[in-house]
Formats: C-alpha cells, sequence, structure tokens
C-alpha cells in the first residue's frame, strides 16, 4: 500500500514538475508580428529570420514626459507595442515624472505586479488590500528606495516635494494594463447611471453629475 502511494506521489510531482516547465519560452524569442492576423493571447511570432536589433530597442525613456495636466504626472510605458521584442518575456517597465505635489493618481494593473524604484525627488506611495480589511498600506520614498505594488491592488505615489520627481517601474507582464478608479467610474463611456454611482458613494446625484462632467 505504501508503495502505492510513494509511486502516485511520484507520478503527481512529475506531472507538475511537467506542467510548469511547459509554461517557460520554447525559443530564443518570439518577437510580437504586430501585422499578424491570427488572434493569440499576445501577438504572434515574426519570422526568426527576419528579426532585426531594432525589435529589441527602444529610445525615448531619457526624455521627461509631459506632466502640464491636472494631475501633474506623465507615465511613459515601455509595453510590447512599443518594444516587440517582450513578447512571451512577461516584462514591461515605464518612466513616471512628477511635478511638485503631482499625482500618479490611484489606478491597478490587472495582468501585473508593480516594482518602483525612485531617482529623484520624495513620494508618498500606497496601496489598499482588497475586500473585507481594505487595509491601507504606505511608505514615503526617498532616492533609490524601492517599492512593491502587488498585482491587482489599487496603488498611488504622490510628490510630496518642492522638487520634480522620477521613477522608473518594472511590471510582470509585457502588456501590463491600467484601470484608473476615477477616469474608469466616473469617466464610463455610456456613463454609469447617476443613481447606481450615487448610491454606492452614499451622496447626492448632484454630487455625481458634477464629478462626471470632470471626466
Amino acid at each position: 500500500m505504501a508503495r502505492v502511494y510513494i509511486s502516485s506521489l511520484l507520478l503527481t510531482l512529475m506531472f507538475h514538475i511537467v506542467i510548469v516547465a511547459g509554461q517557460g519560452p520554447l525559443q530564443d524569442f518570439c518577437v510580437a508580428d504586430t501585422k499578424s492576423q491570427v488572434m493569440v493571447n499576445g501577438f504572434a511570432c515574426k519570422n526568426p529570420s527576419s528579426v532585426e536589433a531594432s525589435d529589441f530597442f527602444f529610445s525615448g525613456l531619457h526624455m521627461k514626459g509631459n506632466t502640464s495636466n491636472p494631475v501633474g504626472s506623465k507615465v511613459t510605458l515601455v509595453t510590447v507595442k512599443e518594444l516587440p521584442g517582450l513578447n512571451t518575456l512577461g516584462i514591461a517597465m515605464a518612466r513616471v515624472d512628477y511635478e511638485p505635489w503631482g499625482l500618479n493618481p490611484p489606478h491597478f494593473h490587472p495582468r501585473a505586479t508593480e516594482l518602483l524604484t525612485l531617482l529623484e525627488g520624495t513620494l508618498e506611495v500606497g496601496f489598499v488590500t482588497s475586500n473585507p480589511e481594505n487595509r491601507f498600506i504606505t511608505k514615503v520614498l526617498h532616492k533609490g528606495d524601492v517599492f512593491v505594488f502587488p498585482m491587482k491592488l489599487i496603488h498611488f505615489q504622490r510628490n510630496i516635494g518642492n522638487t520634480k520627481a522620477l521613477a522608473i517601474s518594472a511590471l510582470s507582464s509585457q502588456n501590463p494594463g491600467i484601470v484608473t478608479i476615477a477616469n474608469a467610474v466616473l469617466g464610463s463611456k455610456p456613463d454609469i447611471s447617476i443613481d447606481i454611482l450615487a448610491k454606492a458613494f452614499q451622496t447626492s446625484e448632484e454630487v455625481i453629475n458634477n464629478m462626471q462632467l470632470k471626466f
């Protein structure tokens, strides 16, 4: 009986190892063919014989983003759309510029964990855990500090200094996606019914209508 149990356990472990191993890349790279009509979860592979160095290269993160907007921040993303060589590799990155007291508003990434490194300035950062705790975890970051925002949790960054701030983020998906809470809830197309939002936020329909007009 013990031998049967051990044999079954070994078979289960071997099956698990095979499944996990099968999730890794099956070739050196799979440069995204953005013109392909094949519908897959990501992009189809470009013919390796036509791959060039430019497929693995992006230039632009040395340039400051345009922060002249109501929130005073700008995210410059580098995903598979900007860098086809990222296809199937499960990574992306971003440059984030902040004006003094600029805000990267509460948002979440549906497909990625974010690891932020502060290069210049002072940031207040934080995220909120899921229901029912809704615990707010926050920290003040200084130059050289690193902070992680777990996948799918709402988070933000705010420059609390009187000088501009700069951060670089690594994301665990070639296409992390972003859902900005205020834009999604108050700026959906078409609008979410005012009575629904008024009840959800426990406020008047007039307040919700005024907020929707801003988005």
